[in-house]
């Protein structure tokens, strides 16, 4: 693992937490240091993220050197007996992945001694993947696990797949695209996989007939679903006026379902009213000041490129400077948010900057500018959207604030 200047990237490991933290009837537990899981706790809560209980084993230096994994066998037996949780993902930390700790094994090893709880070992621990990797292989495996055989809703009905504690307002997104879903299409939503759903929830993935994914790290668990159960999926954020009305566009047709013109026409008058005099404002701004007239956008790659084009389409921003927080996402229209490029970034001062909380104080920018994590305050599940009709208008603000503060 290299030497970095500001947050490194995200392990594995933390991208399997970020999805599990949030699932109600289940622990997850480390097989590691103390400190580990404390500190994790701390964090996920300070993004918002609760549901699932979390723990970890503590392990010492006879247990490395010896390979002894009665800790762990321990813990297990405590949190099934006492605390009558039935579901248990076993989660490595770093060390006991670099000596070779075999989970799956252990795993199945227990498993006959406690019939009537389900042990999950994950295996994203090491320091050779990405926490975007993570994130894809812990939503595939719990599509894999959990859902049960069983004839659709009566009701059509949906799942938010991919809103994960690592997006940033991942609960204010989720809320704005079911609300959108769900008024539009006349849909009842069922669970949103995982920052808002439990373990029977997941039992009725199949149920569901259509599911909305957020980010691409969720499309191979969608896949899954839609040959095992035919289930159709949707894998967009919907950023900006015309970005929703599209969105709502293609969810309707994969569904076979009839949009409620009247909903959507009232939500999208509803916003533009709303926007309408803060894009005379800002439009009228960067028509002026032509050296502010651009976007620097870092964050997750899905969410960049739908901001950057509301504020093309909707305000005249002519130039959007794009970065992802994935070097395997990266490509000839984003690149990398490496250590360089929040140098370069930093000792720019004109344009609209958005990006992490990290980002955006090394450049001594303010924190409404906020897009990403890694963050730095607490925050809460009513937090305004970035996404749909209200995130276009919360956009809307956040710009032409930033243009107050400008001049």
């Amino acid at each position: 693992m290299g030497l970095h200047k500001t947050a490194p990237p995200l392990s594995g490991r933390m991208g399997a937490l970020w999805c599990l933290s949030g699932i109600a009837q289940s622990a997850v537990l480390e097989f590691g240091c103390m400190g580990h899981m404390a500190y994790g706790r701390t964090f996920l809560h300070r993004m918002g993220s609760f549901g699932g209980k979390l723990y970890s084993t503590h392990i010492g230096e006879t247990d490395i050197a010896m390979g002894d994994t009665g800790r762990l066998s321990g813990a297990v037996e405590w949190l099934s007996e006492t605390q009558d949780i039935k579901t248990i993902f076993l989660l490595p930390s770093s060390v006991p992945e670099v000596i070779g700790t075999d989970l799956k094994a252990i795993a199945q090893e227990l498993s006959p001694q406690f019939p009537d709880t389900r042990l999950i070992p994950l295996t994203a621990g090491g320091f050779d993947m990405s926490g975007h990797k993570g994130v894809e292989l812990t939503l595939l495996e719990l599509c894999r696990t959990f859902p049960k055989e069983m004839p659709k809703t009566e009701q059509p009905s949906f799942h938010i797949i991919g809103s994960c504690a690592d997006m940033f307002r991942f609960h204010a997104d989720a809320a704005e695209a079911a609300r959108l879903v769900s008024g539009a299409l006349g849909m009842k939503h069922l669970s949103t996989m995982t920052s808002g759903t439990s373990i029977s929830q997941l039992e009725t993935l199949g149920a569901a007939h259509l599911n909305i994914v957020l980010r691409r790290e969720g499309e191979a668990a969608a896949k899954y679903l839609k040959e095992r159960f035919g289930t159709p999926y949707l894998t967009a954020r919907p950023y900006g006026i015309q970005g929703t009305l599209d969105w709502l566009e293609h969810a309707a047709a994969l569904c076979g379902r009839q949009a409620d013109k009247a909903f959507i026409i009232q939500e999208k008058e509803h916003a533009l009213e709303q926007i309408a005099p803060m894009q005379s404002v800002l439009s009228r701004f960067l028509r002026v000041h032509k050296e502010e007239n651009r976007l620097i956008l870092a964050g997750h790659a899905d969410a960049v490129p739908g901001i950057a084009e509301y504020g093309k389409e909707c305000f005249g921003f002519t130039q959007a400077d794009c970065y992802c927080d994935c070097p395997e996402m990266a490509d000839g229209d984003m690149a990398y948010l490496d250590d360089d490029a929040k140098e370069r970034i930093k000792n720019d001062p004109k344009g609209f900057l958005m990006g992490s909380g990290e980002l955006l104080r090394m450049a001594n920018r303010d924190q409404s500018l906020q897009i990403a994590t890694p963050d730095h305050v607490w925050r809460h599940a009513y937090e305004p959207p970035l996404v749909g009709f209200r995130g276009a208008v919360n956009l809307a603000a956040v710009w032409t604030n930033e243009m107050m503060r400008l001049h």
